[in-house]
């Protein structure tokens, strides 16, 4: 618990064990605080919703925020990783004390869509709760297809590999899309974190270790890809669950996976290349997320990794293609690609950058992480405010997902 928490008479926590089978412990702080002058952001994106229900989400986005602590508000700009079979007890109680408003299911489990749901079930019992009504956690998974399954078992399809996929029509994927959607609802998932819409040259192939190797892409050209990719999209928010665009502004062009190697550059990749279509197709049809890559684009800045890059993220994504959803960060917690980068420097540069939400798939980091946001803010205006936006972003995607109670 944090001093703000401790003195604020507001705040209380109270503690509970779910009966979920991994004991998980639960907290729930009602609370209210100061809030600050903000520009309010746009909805997330029209895939996941009319114009009179973006506008009440973004209502109730205000309605919450308002009622937060500064905590809790920053706790919203991050997603930690959890193991989707066997979750840590003190990995979930450390995202808890941080206010940590999103999840990831990570890993493998064959336990299927029950238990699943069972496990997040017990997640959301400890979510935060915000002036006496809870502010739920937005729960999401890597579900492309092929090895990047992360939930099997009883209730889920087994989902071919990308490139499979881009075999079908665009009607037959949307189809397939929407079940494997709906069946990541009936879990408790509202997030998945797909689809690929990277595009990798037939010449480059399996060399390119990150997606084609894997056959994560859905073809070799950017109109499969950009088809394929709207449609899994648009399959996606018939059932419901927001989707996410990745791995912007493309990995298909580079050898190395900056997962597991530092340094991974894309000397090709520029702002006009032909490649950023399935990506510029998707924001036009309302994609709510994207997620940009960890690699180095050295046509479009040769100085930070576009994780980090004012001109990927505000100028390409925000500004070139009117992106107004929610942008994810790739992982910056185990990474290779960002280990030479101090981890509260990954938060706040890639913040600074123009993103809003903080993927570390080890959930340990998140206390630096989150702390070295809060001196930040505290010390810039600008950085302040362009927090305060991330933070409406994000809780406007909650909103509209239901995640949100403003009734």
């Amino acid at each position: 618990m944090t001093a703000q928490q401790a003195a604020s008479p507001r705040v209380r926590a109270t503690w509970r064990i779910p009966l979920v089978t991994a004991s998980l412990v639960a907290a729930c702080l009602g609370c209210a605080g100061p809030s600050r002058a903000v520009v309010e952001s746009p909805p997330p994106g029209a895939a996941v919703g009319t114009a009179a229900s973006t506008t009440t989400a973004a209502t109730c986005a205000d309605t919450v925020f308002d009622a937060m602590t500064e905590p809790q508000r920053i706790g919203q700009l991050f997603m930690g990783g959890i193991a989707a079979a066997q979750p840590d007890r003190s990995q979930i109680r450390v995202l808890q004390e941080n206010h940590v408003g999103s999840v990831f299911l990570a890993g493998r489990s064959t336990a299927g869509t029950a238990a699943t749901r069972n496990l997040v079930d017990g997640l959301q019992a400890g979510a935060d709760t915000v002036a006496g009504r809870p502010v739920r956690l937005l729960v999401a998974t890597d579900q492309e297809g092929g090895q990047v399954q992360v939930l099997s078992g009883p209730g889920f399809s087994k989902i071919p590999r990308a490139l499979v996929q881009g075999t079908w029509s665009p009607d037959v994927l949307r189809s397939r899309a929407q079940q494997w959607a709906g069946e990541l609802k009936s879990a408790g998932v509202d997030l998945n974190l797909a689809p690929v819409a990277d595009v990798v040259p037939a010449s480059l192939g399996t060399a390119n270790a990150p997606i084609g190797r894997y056959g994560r892409q859905f073809g070799f050209t950017p109109a499969t890809v950009t088809v394929h990719s709207d449609a899994f999209l648009k399959g996606s928010a018939q059932a419901g669950v927001l989707a996410t665009l990745k791995h912007f502004p493309g990995l298909g062009r580079v050898t190395g996976n900056t997962d597991t190697t530092a340094g991974v550059t894309d000397t090709e990749t520029g702002t006009g290349s032909a490649s950023i279509e399935p990506f510029r197709s998707g924001i036009k049809a309302g994609a709510p997320f994207v997620m940009v890559s960890l690699a180095t684009y050295s046509k479009i800045d040769p100085h930070h990794q576009a994780v980090f890059s004012t001109p990927v993220i505000q100028g390409m994504l925000r500004t070139t293609l009117g992106f107004k959803g929610v942008v994810i960060s790739d992982d910056l917690g185990n990474a290779v690609a960002v280990k030479a980068v101090p981890p509260g420097n990954r938060a706040v540069d890639f913040l600074k950058a123009g993103g809003d939400l903080v993927l570390t798939v080890n959930p340990s980091l998140v206390p630096t992480m989150a702390n070295a946001v809060r001196t930040r803010t505290a010390q810039d205006e600008a950085f302040a405010r362009h927090v305060d936006q991330s933070v409406h972003r994000i809780l406007s995607a909650k909103a509209q997902e239901g995640l949100l109670s403003c009734g």
